[in-house]
């Protein structure tokens, strides 16, 4: 009986020591700035970036058989009339139609060119990645002055195990190029109502929520 008292107590020990050092692991995370629910001000976001499988309205004016609707394709690439194999990805919009301009140079006096994105994907970096014990894991495009609140709804929520509390953001500082790891408390914000657990998200922010241990 001693014996297995001992043994209980080294479990015991070894446990509360696993825990600490969790605890200080997950304690030395920097936080994030509260976000509001509603933004006091909408704020336009970055330059959007064409990524594979958008769906663009190319117009050139006064040239309808030029103008086009188009998918890009999984290499990034598009073709139009006159136009084969066009890079599109990681171009924005306005710099896509100066780079078809010049293409149509060619053919055609002083073309104007007009890009439309309509159905969009983004790039990675444009995206907000949710994964783990969450209703449905996705990637969802990243939208001006979106919230952690906003991605939450978008993939419906916690699954019935998470552990919503030791869910962590990780961003990437293209400053430093490197990763940096913040805390998130979703279990406050969704189950509690916690306004102050709900943070301002930014493009290309990968939400990654563990299963509870018990």
């Amino acid at each position: 009986m001693q014996r297995f008292s001992k043994s209980v107590r080294g479990l015991l020990s070894v446990g509360t020591s696993a825990l600490a050092l969790a605890g200080c692991t997950t304690a030395s995370r920097p936080e994030l700035p509260q976000a509001a629910f509603v933004a006091g001000q909408e704020q336009p976001g970055e330059e959007y970036i064409i990524g594979p499988l958008d769906q663009l309205n190319i117009f050139v004016w006064r040239n309808p058989e030029l103008s086009s609707k188009v998918q890009v394709r999984p290499d990034g690439r598009i073709t139009t009339p006159l136009i084969s194999d066009m890079p599109a990805v990681g171009k924005t919009p306005r710099m896509l139609a100066d780079d078809m301009k010049i293409a149509l140079g060619e053919y055609i006096k002083d073309p104007i060119v007009s890009v439309i994105v309509e159905n969009f994907s983004g790039t990675f970096s444009q995206q907000i990645r949710i994964v783990g014990a969450t209703a449905k894991p996705a990637s969802i495009p990243y939208r001006a002055n979106m919230t952690l609140l906003d991605a939450m709804i978008s993939v419906g929520g916690l699954s019935q195990y998470a552990a919503g509390n030791r869910a962590k953001l990780v961003r990437y500082n293209r400053e430093t190029g490197k990763q940096v790891e913040y805390n998130l408390k979703l279990s406050r914000l969704l189950k509690d109502g916690d306004s102050r657990a709900n943070v301002r998200l930014e493009p290309g922010d990968v939400i990654i929520i563990p299963e509870s241990m018990f």
